[in-house]
């Protein structure tokens, strides 16, 4: 990921809702949520999920799959990974002991 994206993806989760969004998203897994579950699940209008999903997915931090007549979102954990290893890119200075506590912990957060 670049610098561009990664600026790009920290803005669209500046926002307290996308990042619910997002957190919960990674939570269900592969499965992924409809549009309206995800709404619902955060008290969320729909005009207003709408608008969110939109940032998010342009951001490349989430995916979607047309259903019939509704839209499932996924996390998109290819987007995450490289915002993640953008942020983690020089850690420690190549020094990766000093590294090995972070990463155990994101490890084992799942």
């Amino acid at each position: 990921m670049d610098k561009k994206a990664a600026t790009q993806a920290f803005a669209a989760l500046s926002q307290e809702t996308r990042l619910d969004v997002i957190r919960l998203l990674v939570k269900v897994g592969p499965e992924g949520l409809p549009a309206g579950d995800i709404g619902e699940r955060l008290g969320v209008k729909q005009n207003t999920m709408s608008a969110n999903l939109s940032v998010l997915q342009q951001s490349g931090l989430l995916r979607s799959e047309r259903e019939g007549r509704s839209i499932r979102y996924f996390a998109d954990y290819d987007g995450l990974q490289g915002l993640l290893s953008f942020l983690l890119e020089d850690c420690c200075g190549g020094r990766k002991e000093l590294c090995e506590p972070l990463i155990q912990k994101i490890v084992c957060a799942c």
